[in-house]
């Protein structure tokens, strides 16, 4: 079975019911499985500090509705609990559409929901607001709502007055807990890896759980094994050949999704970290590199004074190791990035481009038809992925990897909007704004390991010494 944690809009507390929700389980229960609806990065850092394990995205747009059901029930094969936090407010999705919707991962999942209301402002409404989302799909089950930000014991009267004509159980009562608020910044919740006492805060989060929640009626909710699963649960791949790949792990470069790394080591893939920040040369005999995304504005000058790496770096892709890299790993591999304060950090150098940060954010699945051959892609494949950045570029390559076109809104749109120009890439590099999720496209998985595979072949015919000084 499981559980869906939605909220009636964003900022409504989702985060903060889901967290403590998980550190309570996790004194109950011997394996607690996280998941995230959407493409976020950061809310499943948080979930894997509090369980210890991977949390997955569930996200139909980059993949579909027969992968979001695969991942999950291969996911809780070995789980007791399950806990899906939403996105946004329950029915919002993609484009003002409701796919890719909290509701709509509940519903593919055919998970019961709890509803978060942020009860700071209402008294009697609160009624209202429930009734409306408890009705407005009849194929969804609401099964319980928390109130948070509960003001005092007279407030919690008439919000629990207000709701007892519907019947539907109240399951959680958070009052207003500044002190553990989690702190933010310009891409949402600053990282798990970031916060001094992050410890301490999941101990927070786990008394405040455990007191604040009905049990006997989550208990029941969130067991994670449903009575049959799908023929199709276990998630494919099977070992195509040996390769080490470099990966870009630090407090800079930390967007990953868990079903990349591990649709690329069911092919064979040894992941080598290495850290941007601090190391001052790659890891030896590598067959390929992934640069992440993560806040490499946040680290420039860190970054910038690690010449050694960002030579060796720099040489590296000139010599044609096979390199893929995603928004922050786009900036990283420019010749400039230019910080919030206007100071110019020079970094790679590998791309002929100054990366520069701005208020604007970009925000959004896009749907990329590719223009050039890279170590993923050939020339008119089309795929879906999410951008989400506050930073431009100076300049594009004379023939971009992407042409790409926004998700189309609900509303009818009279004329749509012509395809934009995105990324770099050559047979060997791949560098673009776009987050991609492999789960439903291992052929992209699979291409970067053969594109690995015979650089490998060309490094062993050359001998491992020779292929690794040159970059020094």
């Amino acid at each position: 079975m499981g559980i869906v944690i939605a909220g009636e809009r964003s900022g409504a507390g989702k985060t903060t019911v889901t967290l403590a929700l998980l550190a309570a389980l996790g004194r109950r229960y011997r394996c607690v499985q996280a998941f995230k609806v959407g493409p976020d990065y950061i809310d499943p850092m948080f979930h894997r500090a509090v369980t210890g394990r991977a949390a997955h995205n569930l996200d139909p747009v980059l993949t579909s509705e027969a992968y979001v059901r695969r991942c999950y029930y291969a996911r809780c094969r070995d789980a007791e609990v399950a806990v899906v936090e939403g996105v946004m407010g329950l029915f919002d999705g993609a484009g003002g559409t409701d796919w890719g919707s909290t509701a709509h991962i509940a519903r593919i999942l055919e998970l019961p929901i709890v509803l978060v209301v942020d009860c700071a402002s209402l008294s009697r409404s609160l009624a209202a607001i429930v009734h409306g989302y408890a009705t407005f799909d009849p194929r969804l089950r609401i099964a319980g709502v928390v109130l948070n930000r509960v003001g005092s014991d007279r407030h919690l009267t008439m919000l629990k007055a207000a709701l007892d004509p519907l019947k539907i159980p109240i399951v959680g009562v958070l009052r207003r807990e500044d002190a553990i608020a989690l702190p933010d910044r310009h891409l949402g919740l600053v990282p798990a890896e970031e916060l001094p006492h992050l410890a301490q805060t999941l101990d927070q989060f786990a008394e405040l759980g455990q007191r604040c929640f009905h049990w006997p009626l989550l208990d029941a909710w969130v067991q994670a094994q449903p009575a049959s699963q799908p023929e199709d649960a276990a998630l494919p791949g099977s070992p195509q050949g040996a390769v080490r790949i470099g990966i870009a792990r630090d407090r800079a470069f930390n967007f990953y999704y868990p079903d990349n790394l591990d649709t690329l080591e069911c092919l064979g893939v040894e992941w080598v970290p290495f850290s941007p920040l601090s190391d001052g040369a790659l890891p030896a005999v590598l067959d390929g590199l992934y640069l992440g995304g993560g806040f490499p504005e946040l680290f420039a000058e860190s970054l910038a004074e690690n010449v050694p790496l960002r030579t060796y770096l720099h040489r590296a892709i000139q010599h044609g190791l096979p390199t893929y890299a995603e928004c922050g790993g786009l900036m990283y591999l420019c010749q400039t990035l230019v910080d919030f304060d206007g100071n110019p950090w020079p970094m790679v150098g590998a791309l002929p481009a100054i990366a520069t940060m701005t208020r604007r954010l970009s925000l959004g699945y896009r749907q990329a038809t590719a223009r050039r051959s890279t170590p993923l892609l050939t020339p008119g494949q089309t795929l879906w992925g999410h951008e989400f950045h506050r930073s431009t570029l100076d300049s594009a390559p004379p023939t971009p990897l992407y042409q790409y076109q926004l998700y189309p809104t609900a509303a009818d749109v009279p004329e749509p909007r012509p395809p934009q120009p995105e990324g770099w890439g050559h047979n060997t590099l791949q560098a673009s704004y776009l987050h991609l999720h492999w789960g439903d496209r291992p052929d992209l998985a699979q291409r970067f390991l053969q594109t690995c595979q015979h650089y490998q072949r060309d490094r062993t015919a050359e001998g491992d010494s020779a292929s690794q000084n040159q970059y020094r």
